[in-house]
């Protein structure tokens, strides 16, 4: 005979079966919040799961991004034939690749200065050595005024001849 007291052999199961589903019906109900809702009765939020990276940062440009994209600009101001632009692409792709390595290095203050002065020694030396004489001087001036501002001057300047042209 069996006694009331004692569960059985399927009593044991049984409770061992609902005990290992508790949590899918947890997840089906909200964790006790009562069938998808939150407190006070209101809906508990989306469906759908929502993201929460952060958007990735853009990468920074590589030297030879950086010096392409500032070409055009370089090439009308300077006035530049094929080889001159090939040159002039060429050696300010490698300066701007060391100052590029210097800055991941991320040096005190003062090494990154002198860093930034001894690469552009090298690189007027090279640029001198590699150009014309006037299309050297005016790349120089270019860099001390600025391209947006050397395109204003070289307008101007074109201005002024046609004027002059056609008063003649």
């Amino acid at each position: 005979m069996r006694t009331q007291g004692k569960l059985g052999l399927k009593g044991v199961f049984l409770i061992l079966a609902l005990w290992s589903f508790m949590p899918e019906i947890n997840a089906q109900f909200g964790y006790g919040q009562g069938f998808g809702r939150g407190r006070g009765g209101r809906p508990g939020g989306s469906v759908v799961p929502q993201a929460q990276s952060q958007p990735e940062p853009p990468k920074p440009k590589t030297a030879d991004e950086l010096v392409d994209e500032a070409m055009p600009n370089i090439t009308e101001v300077l006035e530049l034939n094929d080889f001159e632009v090939a040159v002039l692409s060429a050696i300010l792709k490698k300066y701007t690749q060391e100052r590029i390595e210097m800055q991941i290095l991320k040096l005190s203050p003062d090494k990154m200065r002198e860093g930034y002065e001894k690469i552009t020694e090298r690189q007027d030396e090279e640029l001198k050595a590699s150009l014309p004489l006037e299309k050297y001087e005016a790349f120089v001036e270019m860099q001390s005024k600025g391209i947006q501002e050397s395109k204003r001057l070289k307008k101007k300047e074109k201005r002024k001849k046609k004027k002059n042209k056609s008063k003649e």
